[in-house]
C-alpha cells in the first residue's frame, strides 16, 4: 500500500487496484465489468472461468483490510447486457448480502449505460458523473478540465510496460497520478489494458503482484 497527498487528502492506493479514502471510509473502485466473461460465452466466445469469483473475493478482502464502509464504483460495474444472466446476478447479489451494512455507489460509466443500472437485488445507488465530495471529483471518464476537486476516474485501464534483460518485457497495470487527477486501473481481472500518453508531472505506480512499485514514465 502507498499513501499519498491529494488536495490536502490522505489516500491509500492498494494493490488489489482500489483507492482508499481513509478521511470518510471510503473505497474507489473503477472499470469491474462484472459479467464480460458471461458476455463473451454468450456471443460465442471462449472466455475463462471464475474470474467473478476471485474479482469478489479480492474486493472482500481490501474491505475488510480497510474497514471501509462505503465503496463508490468509478463506472463500468457491469460490462454488457450480455453479462446480466443468473449466475452472475446470483453471485453477485450473494456477495452483496455478505456486506449488507455498507454503502455501495455507481458513478455510471459508458459501459453502465449500454448494460443498465445494476440489478436491484445488488443494492447500488446509481448517480451520473461528477459525484462532487469535496475536494474530490469522482467520474469515469478522466476531464482535461478538473475544476470542480481532484478528480478521480478510470476508463482508460492504464498500464506502463516494462523492459528487462534479454528484451523482455511486462505490461502491468498502474495508477496514474498527477497533480490534478488520478486515473485508477481496472479493478477486473478480464479486462486488458492500455498504455496511455502521461501529462507533465504524472507518478506511475504499477502493480506486480500484491506489490506497488513508482516507476518512471
Amino acid at each position: 500500500m502507498v499513501t499519498i497527498t491529494a488536495a490536502g487528502e490522505v489516500l491509500q492506493l492498494w494493490p488489489e487496484r482500489v483507492v482508499f479514502w481513509p478521511r470518510r471510509a471510503t473505497l474507489f473502485v473503477a472499470d469491474a465489468h462484472f459479467g464480460k466473461a458471461a458476455a463473451f460465452r454468450a456471443a460465442g466466445i471462449p472466455a475463462p472461468e471464475g474470474g467473478l469469483v476471485e474479482d469478489l473475493q479480492r474486493l472482500s478482502r481490501v474491505i475488510a483490510a480497510t474497514g471501509a464502509e462505503r465503496v463508490v464504483f468509478l463506472g463500468d460495474v457491469l460490462h454488457a447486457r450480455q453479462g446480466r444472466v443468473d449466475h452472475v446476478i446470483g453471485r453477485v447479489a450473494a456477495w452483496r448480502a455478505e456486506h449488507r451494512h455498507r454503502q455501495f455507489v455507481l458513478v455510471r460509466g459508458n459501459h453502465d449505460a449500454r448494460a443498465g443500472d445494476p440489478p436491484a437485488e445488488w443494492q447500488i445507488t446509481c448517480v451520473d458523473e461528477p459525484l462532487i465530495e469535496p475536494p474530490l471529483a469522482l467520474c469515469h471518464t478522466p476531464s482535461a478540465s478538473p475544476t470542480a476537486g481532484y478528480l478521480l476516474a478510470g476508463h482508460i485501464h492504464p498500464a506502463i510496460q516494462l523492459r528487462g534483460k534479454a528484451g523482455l518485457r511486462e505490461r502491468l497495470p498502474c495508477f496514474i497520478v498527477g497533480p490534478n487527477r488520478m486515473i485508477l486501473p481496472a479493478f477486473g481481472n478480464f479486462t486488458g489494458s492500455a498504455r496511455v500518453r502521461l501529462a507533465p508531472n504524472d507518478r506511475i505506480y504499477a502493480i506486480a503482484g500484491d506489490a506497488l512499485i513508482e516507476v518512471s514514465g
